[in-house]
């Protein structure tokens, strides 16, 4: 069952003064061959990816994969989404904890290896992300994840789960006070 967003929820979305439609004037300026993450879009975007998207962790290969999607997002690094067919199921233990987005829906936390709360999948989701079920997400802060050989450094924060690399320009919002509203 899809989700159905609040009047909560909606008014979440409004709060976001960049849309992907300006750069603010303190973004960076992408190079050729990198991408603003102003110009990404709210609402966020899905994007297929079929670069190697690899997850380690404890040593392991945890997630492989030519078939991602990627979540563009204003202001966010995107997201590496794999599926679940790609991911090492034996390392994967569901974990307590479930978030919301206002965007995507409602996600649970999962234990990767032994590495607590390092990936999550979304369980419900609004109707607009529903080609998200099934696919895992994994925070780069806290398991070794490169796209196509580059490693990827965590967005910062550690509340958002953006994998940035050499790419991606910013700045990023991180979840502390003062960069969610932007």
């Amino acid at each position: 069952m899809a989700l159905v967003p609040t009047e909560d929820v909606l008014a979440a979305r409004r709060k976001w003064r960049y849309r992907g439609d300006e750069r603010p004037p303190f973004a960076q300026d992408p190079k050729a061959g990198q991408e603003s993450v102003w110009d990404y879009p709210r609402p966020p975007r899905i994007s297929a990816d079929h670069r190697r998207v690899r997850v380690v962790a404890a040593g392991c290969v945890v997630a492989e994969s030519n078939g991602a999607l990627r979540v563009l997002e204003t202001a966010s690094p995107p997201t590496f989404y794999v599926p679940a067919a790609d991911v090492d199921a034996k390392s994967m233990r569901r974990a307590s904890d479930i978030t919301h987005c206002e965007w995507k829906g409602i996600a649970g936390t999962y234990d990767v290896a032994g590495v607590g709360d390092a990936a999550w999948t979304y369980v419900e989701t609004y109707p607009e992300y529903a080609s998200l079920a099934g696919y895992f997400a994994f925070y780069p802060a806290k398991l070794h994840c490169t796209v196509d050989g580059e490693a990827v450094v965590a967005q910062p924060g550690g509340y958002y789960g953006g994998w940035v690399t050499a790419e991606i320009v910013g700045p990023f919002k991180t979840g502390d006070p003062g960069t969610a509203w932007w």
